[in-house]
């Protein structure tokens, strides 16, 4: 179903939070999806307790494990580990072209006010952080953020450059230094730093061990006391290579945004209908590399500590880059059809309060898995996890269809736009007049 290019011409000179007929339904829906498939990420290995296993007792757990569970496994870390974070960061460097669209319509500067949403999104997510969970992502978001307002004014090409290394090198090269510096430190031999990995992967099976001990049997603040503890001692450490491919893809979505390719949607059919089949492509080509990896590991052929496989990074990133491509090419062709457009309407409520949703997926995380709640950490399975966390999505987006029937934002949003304008916005919808009665004459 075609839809006109999106007016920008009639915008309100001022500041001010957009009103629900000025957003772009299309990116409400990939928002919604996005938040789906973190949610089932975060729940599968983190919640769940994935994360702080040993290697002896993941295998373990798969040798024994069931059919489906196997199979929940494989498709969890084909089809959503680190596919919808990509899409998610993708989202937020297109989001920040959209504001920077609107800035310019209006004739305003988009540096002070979008520095006031990154400043306010940071102290949200470092509530988030220290006072619930270490795998936060608003933080990171606020921070790299910034580096988004070095880019704005960069040409199109040089966007793309700046990504492709972003993206595929920079995780690359910093493997490898985190590698090859223990290595050097420890006097260049490989016995060395054989010897130094070996610490270090005692040190890291201790941490989670007494980490999971605390989530699973500890009070409310014994977890934030633990939850701090990894996260400064361990979860930081891993997170730099991660930086570089976050901001590469939030400048894959600033570039989608300036060329309109989502306002103007069914101007560019002919594009998204090629990145659909490229991506498909490049993204099985490193799913079946990964899976075969995985085969080779588990089956011994392979040693997981092995210093060559930090080459695999660039694989992995364009598989991950590939399978959120394909979600995103393929939702924006199914949106162009008028009956899968109302059903992925569906999504789009969820996609307007986005941060409230992550937010409650923490939440109501804690609640099922942690020991000071119903405690099911290492007790439900693969496909029970994923099975329980898309039951509680559903919920989620009953309750944004209710909570946006009756309230412009959701709750952490009007917190959000309220502290970034420096006053409390309007909250409830104003009430719609009841049609004057019809008498008969």
């Amino acid at each position: 179903m075609s839809q006109p290019p999106t007016p920008l011409a009639d915008l309100p000179s001022e500041a001010r939070p957009i009103d629900a007929s000025e957003r772009l339904a299309l990116l409400d829906v990939l928002r919604g999806f996005a938040l789906c498939g973190v949610f089932v990420s975060n729940v599968y290995g983190w919640f769940s307790g994935r994360a702080y296993l040993q290697r002896a007792q993941i295998e373990a757990a798969m040798a024994s494990a069931s059919w489906w569970d196997t199979a929940a496994t494989y498709v969890s870390g084909t089809l959503v580990s680190g596919k919808f974070i990509t899409l998610f960061s993708f989202l937020f460097g297109l989001g920040f072209s959209v504001q920077m669209i609107r800035a310019e319509a209006r004739g305003a500067a988009i540096a002070p006010l979008y520095m006031r949403r990154l400043c306010v999104m940071f102290l949200i997510g470092a509530a988030h952080l220290f006072g619930l969970w270490l795998g936060d992502i608003l933080t990171t978001y606020a921070v790299l953020g910034f580096a988004l307002l070095l880019f704005r004014k960069r040409a199109d090409k040089t966007l793309l450059i700046w990504a492709t290394v972003l993206i595929f090198a920079m995780p690359l090269v910093t493997n490898v230094l985190m590698k090859v510096v223990p290595m050097i430190l420890n006097g260049g031999g490989t016995e060395g730093a054989a010897e130094a990995a070996k610490a270090a992967m005692e040190r890291s099976n201790q941490a989670r061990a007494q980490t999971l001990e605390a989530f699973t049997h500890g009070t409310y603040f014994e977890v934030v006391r633990a939850n701090a503890r990894y996260y400064f001692g361990h979860f930081v450490q891993g997170m730099v290579p991660v930086l570089f491919a976050v901001l590469g893809r939030f400048l894959l979505g600033l570039l989608a945004g300036r060329r309109r390719l989502f306002h103007d949607a069914p101007q560019h059919l002919g594009f998204f209908r090629k990145l659909l089949k490229w991506s498909f492509v490049f993204g099985v080509i490193g799913s079946v590399v990964g899976l075969v990896l995985q085969y080779m590991m588990r089956q011994k052929m392979i040693d997981p500590q092995a210093q060559w496989l930090v080459l695999m990074s660039p694989v992995r990133q364009l598989n991950e880059l590939g399978v959120a491509a394909v979600y995103v090419s393929g939702l924006v062709l199914l949106f162009q059809r008028e009956t899968w457009q109302r059903w992925l309407m569906v999504l789009a409520p969820v996609g307007r309060m986005a941060l409230t949703n992550y937010l409650c997926e923490t939440v109501i995380s804690l609640f099922v898995y942690y020991g000071f709640g119903l405690g099911l950490m290492g007790k439900l399975g693969p496909a029970a996890t994923i099975g329980l966390t898309l039951a509680i999505f559903c919920v989620q987006v009953a309750f944004s269809h209710w909570w946006l029937a009756r309230f412009r934002f959701g709750p952490a949003e009007w917190v959000w736009r309220s502290l970034t304008y420096g006053k409390a916005q309007p909250m409830r919808r104003p009430e719609t007049p009841a049609p004057a009665a019809v008498t008969e004459a």
